[in-house]
């Protein structure tokens, strides 16, 4: 008996709308999971990130060059703002694997023969240092060693210098400056293909004529130096021995990958919970609204029995406060979980060793006040016509709506439509407003089905232009020189290969005013077509004889458009400055690059016909030959094959967005049931009097529910294109985030995208159905039609 009539009647309510109360329950612990899985995986992966930085010295600045005697390193050293100079000696080599024809590329580091702390060091997952005085062994990256299934005391065949070596794997590592391992031409990581080692100076340096000399250099600066000043002054020092320009961690490849990616988390974190929680709100007005107006007899007891508006109102808004608690506990418990799970994927993926958890109350304390938040702005709307009736009228039964012939009715020509048919648009129409509600509800679940599966049809889009349309060649070798014009020959009578095309890569700095940006500026053949360039509407575009051709994206970056000039400095040979035009821009999705015509470049550059490497077209029954002539060809730095570039990029991207768009396409079916079924069940509530009289009066079982189903169907019919409209506009709105300099995610849906959407919201619409016709069939007759006057 402690119990007040009140909260029976709040029991009561709950159990009778327990369907709809589970519905708006799981609606919010969709949004409250997303919130909370993206915030602590983004929080946990940011932290681990810096942790890591911190404990293994990751360096401030990079820069690599041809050549410099070790004395220089004294002269950097005195660079105000620097607080340690590292110097090294980095060369990419071709591998030659056990068991493998194709040849891999493997990037040599060096690393004093004792151990000892440097900057970017080493973490070793398994076996030991190099032992001073064992020249051919070498430390291997974890990636590499996993993708080609290598193990402790196996041996690599390498070319160093034109000399065949084997290296024997002693150790195991990690290392910050890797945790994306790519090489600068790659676009993705591609594990099986590249890998780093790390070697003894003492092995590295005699074997490429580097001794007492170096050809990499990392920097740690204090807390307080200049950064562009050091690297201006770091270039200035380095000029002279074929420096390739310095840049800061923020501009290094597998730092810009990581931070990149834990800020996409962060974006998709933000943007789609808000939207499921805009649901819930939704959900809740429209269940309360209708509770509000089924219930004004009872309203109108309760205040006469001297009940106070605002206890009446209280009494609706706990039953919001329920149903969203509930979503929001089964959220938190389920979003923890979830976290977890994409937390465990992304140190398999990223290796960091050092690995933090976030669980910081903030993350928790967001999604609690946001659901909180929607669940109050969607119960005030509802509860405000409760505690504004006045008990005398409220006990009224609500005056009967003025029945007309509605324009829904006079649309569909008079007389062809049958009876159910006119009902059914009559009851539409008398309530266009509730009707436009149940059909954004509708179209708003679409809408999250169409995005959960945008980013798939991205990466399949992107997969396309750029390995389809684009890049065309079968296989790509880059010399570790330029070599003479007379290899373009060389590279045509390679075993196998139908056609090559002879391109040549030249380190420049691009500058505009203050900005500037280092590139490989690519001098492609006259009527080329392995490498080809488009436009925006992917046609071709060709390379014009005079002039620079920059991607969109790059222009944008250095501010410049078609007609402008902008300075090359070359970063090699002589090191000439011209002035450039801009001759045209070309659309890509991966990467920033710049293109000429070869003899333009050549002419640029003051040199001969000298190449850089070759694109082929490969006759696939004679791969292996040619793989096996180019892995002992000393000339060659590496070799990439497009279909090894096509998987590194599917999986790469794919596995990130996997996780992500897996979640999305789970929690978008809930809403959609959610919302369907919802808007049947309260169909059946405002109607089940009308639907119980047509029964008295002679109608069918089944014509009573066509009637009710009816109407649902038209309601889908409609929500599905607007759900469409609206679905296209936000994933428009995730396509302008994920605009990077690495990749542009662009607005591409495809035809199984909408589809599917179509086939969840129907199935779920058809399930609803099912539960509301069995519903029908337990109308009640005789309680229905007793009078409630």
């Amino acid at each position: 008996g402690s119990m007040t009539s009140l909260q029976r009647k709040l029991v009561r309510d709950l159990w009778h709308l327990r369907g709809q109360v589970v519905a708006i329950a799981l609606v919010v612990a969709c949004g409250v999971a997303a919130v909370v899985a993206t915030r602590t995986a983004y929080e946990s992966l940011s932290t681990s990130q810096a942790t890591y930085y911190a404990e293994y010295r990751f360096a401030d600045v990079f820069a690599n060059l041809k050549r410099a005697p070790e004395w220089v390193a004294a002269r950097i050293a005195r660079i105000p703002g620097v607080v340690r100079v590292e110097t090294r000696i980095v060369f990419d080599v071709t591998l030659d694997l056990p068991g493998r024809s194709d040849p891999a590329v493997g990037r040599l580091i060096s690393v004093p023969e004792r151990r000892q702390p440097i900057l970017n060091d080493l973490h070793l997952r398994r076996g030991r240092w190099i032992e001073p005085g064992r020249r051919d062994e070498v430390i291997a990256s974890e990636a590499f060693v996993n993708a080609n299934r290598l193990d402790l005391g196996d041996r690599v065949g390498a070319i160093l210098n034109g000399r065949w070596q084997e290296l024997r794997i002693v150790g195991v590592a990690l290392s910050p400056e890797y945790v994306y391992e790519i090489r600068g031409t790659d676009l993705f990581p591609n594990n099986r293909n590249f890998g780093v080692f790390w070697m003894s100076r003492d092995a590295l340096g005699p074997a490429f004529d580097m001794d007492r000399a170096f050809n990499d250099v990392v920097l740690r600066l204090a807390p307080d130096a200049g950064l562009d000043e050091v690297l201006s002054r770091l270039d200035r020092v380095l000029e002279p021995y074929g420096g390739l320009g310095a840049i800061d961690r923020e501009d290094q490849l597998s730092n810009r990958f990581v931070s990149d990616e834990i800020r996409q988390n962060e974006v998709t974190g933000n943007v789609v919970p808000l939207i499921f929680l805009g649901v819930a709100a939704f959900l809740l007005n429209i269940v309360l609204t209708r509770l509000i107006s089924v219930q004004r007899d009872q309203i109108g007891v309760l205040k006469a029995f001297g009940y106070g508006r605002w206890a009446v109102s209280l009494h609706y808004l706990e039953f919001a406060l329920v149903a969203t608690l509930a979503g929001t506990v089964l959220g938190l418990a389920v979003g923890v979980w979830l976290g977890e799970r994409i937390l465990d994927l992304y140190v398999e993926f990223y290796r960091f060793p050092v690995y933090q958890k976030a669980q910081s109350a903030r993350v928790l304390l967001l999604p609690i006040a946001l659901s909180l938040g929607a669940a109050l702005a969607g119960a005030l709307g509802a509860v405000r016509r409760a505690f504004a009736l006045p008990a005398a009228e409220a006990m009224r039964p609500e005056a009967p709506p003025r029945f007309r012939r509605g324009w829904l009715e006079r649309l569909g020509a008079k007389g062809t439509l049958s009876l159910p048919a006119r009902m059914i648009l009559r009851n539409l129409g008398r309530r266009p407003l509730r009707a436009a509600l149940s059909i954004l509800g509708i179209a708003l679940a679409v809408s999250i089905l169409v995005m959960g599966r945008f980013f798939i049809d991205a990466v399949d889009y992107i997969a396309d232009v750029q390995f389809r349309l684009v890049q065309r060649e079968d296989v790509a070798v880059l010399a570790q020189n330029p070599l003479p014009a007379a290899a373009r020959y060389e590279f045509a009578r390679l075993p196998g290969v139908m056609r090559g095309e002879a391109f040549r890569v030249v380190p420049v700095r691009l500058r505009s005013a203050h900005r500037s940006y280092r590139a490989g500026l690519m001098g492609l053949p006259p009527g080329g077509e392995l490498r080809q360039l488009i436009g925006s509407d992917l046609k071709p575009v060709a390379l014009p004889p005079e002039g620079v051709v920059l991607t969109s994206r790059l222009a944008e970056n250095l501010g410049v458009r078609p007609g402008d000039t902008l300075d090359v400095e070359v970063l090699e040979g002589a090191r000439p400055r011209r002035s450039v035009r801009v001759s045209g821009l070309v659309d890509e999705l991966l990467g920033l690059s710049a293109y000429m015509d070869a003899g333009a470049l050549h002419r640029l550059v003051q040199e001969g016909g000298t190449v850089s490497g070759a694109l082929l077209r490969v006759d696939e029954t004679r791969l292996r030959d040619l793989h096996t002539r180019l892995k002992r060809l000393p000339a060659v730095a590496g070799v990439t094959m497009r279909s090894d570039a096509l998987a590194a990029l599917e999986e790469t991207m794919g596995e990130n967005l996997a996780i992500f768009t897996g979640i999305l396409v789970v929690f978008a079916c809930v809403i959609a049931f959610a919302v369907v079924y919802n808007a049947a069940r309260i169909a059946l509530s405002e109607r089940g009097r009308e639907l119980a009289s047509l029964r008295v009066l002679g109608f069918t079982r089944r014509e009573v529910t066509v009637l009710l189903l009816g109407e649902q169907a038209l309601l889908l019919l409609a929500a599905v294109p607007l759900g469409f409209a609206i679905g296209r506009w936000v994933c428009g709105l995730m396509s302008a985030a994920y605009q990077t300099d690495l990749f542009r995610i662009p607005l591409y849906l495809s035809p199984q995208t909408y589809a599917f959407a179509v086939v969840v919201v129907l199935a779920a619409a058809v399930l609803s159905g099912w539960i509301v016709t069995a519903r029908v069939a337990r109308l009640d007759l005789v309680a229905v039609l007793k009078t409630r006057e």
